[in-house]
């Protein structure tokens, strides 16, 4: 069983002033993931959220995410790497074989990035993805964060890719009087990086998405939508409180739509608590996203 913080700081690349190298656009059109009626066109899922059950059986997992309707896949870096022993060519042939495709994958920007981007690129992936850093310091800290951020997007750009940042709910918490995502953003050149919204984590800070997605259009070209249980009132620190997407506290109708005039192209969903069996989770997650009409 991966334990979420590891995997987080390896993933993540929480260490400030980091020098990587270079990135560029190579997204699809939101048009493209939005049919005519106004629903998702290609529902993503974050393979973390069959953390458990994936490393024993990456095909046989990949194999009924397809059958639940999933067309997109988000990869995290996890003890067989992001393609999950098969290489990349292998990965994507047999995404093909399925009818899937690889978008992204969350992945440590701290280590052998150059490395990483090739290698996503080379199998028309979209997005390499920091999924954490974890709460800093100070606000010269998030600054230095930035830095590193651009020089991530820079080595992706050089490889036909795009980079991206992955929210929790600290960077939409005040901080000195600011928000550590405002300087995320206003310090991050947008021809060089984008961002993924986890919708969860700004409900879980006690933000408005759709205000944050209004603020800074068309810079959020990701999002994870991950649902809150009712009842709770948010609050810092607490428990993961993520239900089966649909069945929660957070109108995801409303949401996307803004997502949408906002530029979103990329709707993945992520489970990280588990009401019943993970598979059973993540599979009338897919049910309600693909009749999801907003």
């Amino acid at each position: 069983m991966y334990n979420r913080k590891e995997f987080l700081k390896r993933s993540g690349g929480a260490a400030l002033g980091l020098m990587l190298g270079p990135s560029l656009y190579a997204g699809c059109s939101a048009s493209s993931r939005i049919k005519a009626s106004g629903s998702i066109s290609a529902v993503g899922i974050q393979l973390y959220s069959l953390r458990d059950d994936l490393p024993k059986d990456p095909k046989g997992i990949l194999k009924q995410l397809a059958a639940f309707g999933y067309k997109e896949v988000e990869s995290y870096e996890g003890a067989q790497g992001m393609f999950w022993g098969m290489g990349n060519k292998g990965f994507k042939r047999y995404m093909d074989e399925l009818g899937m495709k690889i978008v992204s994958s969350h992945c440590d920007y701290t280590h052998d990035f150059e490395r990483k981007a090739a290698e996503a690129a080379e199998i028309g992936m979209s997005y390499l993805i920091c999924p954490y850093v974890g709460p800093q310091k100070s606000l010269d800290d998030y600054k230095r964060l930035a830095d590193s951020f651009n020089k991530a997007g820079e080595t992706c750009k050089k490889n036909g890719i795009r980079f991206a940042y992955h929210n929790h709910d600290y960077s939409f918490r005040l901080q000195n009087g600011q928000f550590p995502q405002d300087i995320f953003m206003q310090h991050t050149d947008k021809a060089l990086m984008d961002y993924e919204m986890d919708i969860y984590w700004v409900v879980t800070a006690g933000q408005d998405p759709i205000a944050w997605l209004k603020k800074y259009s068309g810079r959020f070209r990701l999002c994870h939508v991950k649902d809150r249980k009712k009842g709770v009132t948010p609050k810092q620190g607490e428990p993961n409180l993520s239900v089966i997407v649909g069945t929660g506290s957070i109108d995801f109708k409303t949401i996307l739509a803004a997502a949408r005039k906002e530029g979103m192209q990329h709707y993945i969903l992520e489970q990280e608590a588990y009401e019943k069996a993970p598979i059973e989770c993540v599979k009338e997650g897919a049910a309600y996203l693909n009749k999801l009409v907003f």
